[in-house]
């Protein structure tokens, strides 16, 4: 089931491959998540001392909880990955103008899962002609919706 999409991660992205990485989440935070309170914008995933982060991504207290005051809503969070997958990634990421987008959060045999992938950012110019061609489509839908 999918709990939040980033819907401008494959507008601003051409996301060239995808990968499945478990989240190292407290347990207040995975009802939250499961809840639906979790937001993608802006977030984006890195890599440090051989390991996975997910950063600026806001995860909303608990309401149910009791309150925590030192929770941080974007707090850096592990990402669970193999050995293999983060090889492979730290030598896509040294390749110039790669990044790693964050693209939904879902749960999966209830875990909840992060789905990103590689994307090389797209400049202004093909995003107009993303538009462009998503305006003639909707066109067409609606001459032939008409004619029917």
């Amino acid at each position: 089931m999918i709990i939040a999409q980033n819907k401008r991660a494959k507008f601003d992205y051409d996301i060239l491959k995808t990968y499945e990485a478990g989240i190292v989440l407290t347990g207040q935070e995975v009802k939250s998540v499961k809840s639906g309170h979790i937001n993608l914008k802006g977030s984006y995933v890195t890599i440090k001392n051989n390991e996975a982060y997910l950063i600026n991504t806001h995860i909303a207290l608990y309401e149910k909880a009791t309150s925590l005051e030192s929770y941080d809503p974007y707090r850096t969070r592990k990402l669970l990955l193999r050995k293999q997958e983060l090889k492979s990634l730290i030598g896509l990421l040294k390749q110039k103008g790669l990044t790693l987008v964050p693209i939904k959060v879902y749960t999966k045999r209830n875990l909840v899962k992060l789905e990103f992938g590689t994307g090389r950012g797209k400049k202004k110019i093909d995003k107009r002609e993303v538009i462009k061609k998503r305006e003639i489509d909707r066109r067409i839908r609606q001459v032939l919706k008409h004619t029917k």
